[in-house]
């Protein structure tokens, strides 16, 4: 054998050796499957109110002019950028160019205008049609520029804009969105197998980075000792709210799951009626709440899982602040401001308890720790949602209740007249206007954490916990989202290890 054919037969046998090793290297996954624990009722968050809507078409499908970053933060969209006039009524939007939905035609400041006057029209079925009342006019100016007028200023706008029920929307498939939805996200509908899952794939012509999986699967499956086998057999490869906090041990222990305690935008708390003796008295709802030990609770409704919260604000929000601090378990210091009360031997009330596990839990915590302060709660358990909300909410004739708020960045609903809690405090309703006059978003972040403190003191409301947001997924997945800000299931930075 020659000297120049070893040579040759050398490289040969190296490039096929390279070859081979190569091929054994398996290319990273480009679906993931997800489960969730609700079967949304249609895929068009415009026009229906549940959830579940959002959680599937929100961001991957669907986008805004602006969207909620993983932290809470407004970040641009659809719009690169925004200028709002000194006096805040007058927001102008520069709109991206070259955008497209996914049926071929384009996004422009005259879809924009109609996507908008549909959730402004009399007849609007927008869930949150309300949040967007202080928009009086909507113009485009030319096809890249978008002007909105407002009647009053409304710093929290911007905030807004970015929710599911704000997402821009192709006119021509408005009537089919519900089924067969049409957006400019990364991915786009593939089909839906009803009582099972829905199916998106890359939109191969996204104006934006392309996303690195190529299909995500979305199955329903509703009993969380289902959800925690399927994970377990493959069946889905991540769950990004598992439903069953007691079953989040035996993943913590499995080296092939990462599991992840975040927080949701749900607060817990114990409302109050502020217009009943002794709850009109700042005092007694104080050594209330220093009488309950927050923990305890999150311990025997979540299974340890969740966040002690002060005010009405979560942790998943920006500009939250800790002020669990300013009315800390305490109590002898709640028999105390009992006594200053006039109530030195307690008294008796009732707390309406709508017939959910964690309110039925809490509530029979809640009642033994008042009982060490001498005061008696009786629990009424109260069918829900039909008749907790009829005496409750409607009708205010209550003591005490528990519930979790869901909404985003709720906390102005004590500025409303009238709303359940029959509170009013001209400092708070101060604070909130304050609120929607910012004109900075440091502005409107600093006049949330004055709000937050206002609350915290004044008590309308025990504030118990954050919702936790569990997490489960299989090792190698990143991007999923920690916390929850808004409920969604935003995949478009999620991939799989090389």
């Amino acid at each position: 054998m020659t000297s120049h054919f070893r040579s040759i037969l050398t490289v040969a046998t190296t490039a096929l050796s390279l070859l081979v090793v190569g091929s054994a290297v398996a290319a990273p996954r480009t679906d993931l499957v997800l489960g969730m624990s609700i079967e949304p009722s249609g895929l068009d968050p415009t026009a229906a109110a549940p959830v579940a809507i959002g959680q599937v078409v929100w961001q991957n499908l669907f986008e805004g002019l602006v969207t909620i970053d993983k932290d809470g933060n407004i970040e641009p969209e659809l719009a690169e950028n925004w200028d709002i006039s000194t006096d805040g009524l007058t927001y102008t939007f520069d709109l991206r160019d070259n955008v497209t939905f996914q049926n071929g035609k384009p996004f422009n400041a005259q879809t924009a205008k109609y996507t908008l006057d549909r959730i402004l029209a009399e007849d609007s079925v927008n869930p949150q049609k309300s949040l967007y009342k202080s928009i009086e006019s909507v113009k485009a100016l030319d096809t890249d520029t978008l002007v909105l007028t407002l009647s009053k200023p409304s710093a929290d706008l911007l905030y807004w804009l970015g929710f599911p029920a704000a997402v821009m929307i192709e006119p021509s498939s408005e009537t089919t969105n519900a089924t067969d939805p049409v957006g400019t996200g990364p991915f786009k509908f593939s089909e839906w197998k009803k009582g099972n899952q829905v199916t998106l794939v890359e939109n191969t012509n996204y104006w934006g980075k392309a996303p690195k999986l190529e299909q995500v699967v979305f199955r329903f499956i509703g009993d969380p000792q289902a959800q925690a086998a399927a994970l377990i057999s493959g069946g889905i490869d991540a769950i990004p709210e598992f439903t069953a906090p007691e079953l989040v041990s035996q993943f913590e222990k499995n080296n092939a799951f990462e599991t992840v305690i975040g927080t949701t935008g749900m607060e817990v708390i114990a409302g109050m009626n502020n217009a009943r003796k002794p709850f009109n008295d700042v005092r007694v709802r104080q050594a209330l709440m220093m009488a309950t030990d927050r923990q305890a609770i999150i311990d025997a409704t979540n299974a340890g899982l969740g966040t002690p919260i002060g005010s009405h604000f979560s942790p998943s929000d920006a500009g939250y602040e800790d002020l669990t601090t300013a009315l800390p378990y305490d109590p002898a210091k709640a028999k105390q401001l009992l006594a200053e009360a006039g109530y030195p031997n307690g008294f008796t009330f009732t707390m309406k308890v709508p017939n959910r596990t964690y309110a039925e839990r809490a509530s029979e915590i809640m009642q033994a720790y008042f009982s060490m302060i001498g005061v008696t709660m009786k629990i009424e358990t109260s069918e829900f949602p039909a008749k907790w909300v009829q005496d409750v909410f409607k009708d205010t004739n209550y003591d005490m209740t528990i519930i979790g708020h869901a909404e985003p960045l709720d906390i102005g609903i004590y500025a409303r007249d009238p709303y359940y809690f029959n509170y009013d405090n001209p400092d708070f309703n101060k604070a909130m206007v304050d609120v929607s006059n910012a004109t900075t978003e440091q502005e409107r972040v600093s006049g949330y954490q004055h709000a937050q403190k206002i609350l915290a003191q004044d008590v309308p409301a025990l504030f118990l916990y954050a919702r936790p947001k569990i997490g489960i997924w299989k090792q190698g997945l990143n991007g999923m989202w920690r916390n929850g800000p808004v409920p969604s299931n935003d995949v478009t930075d999620v991939f799989w290890n090389e």
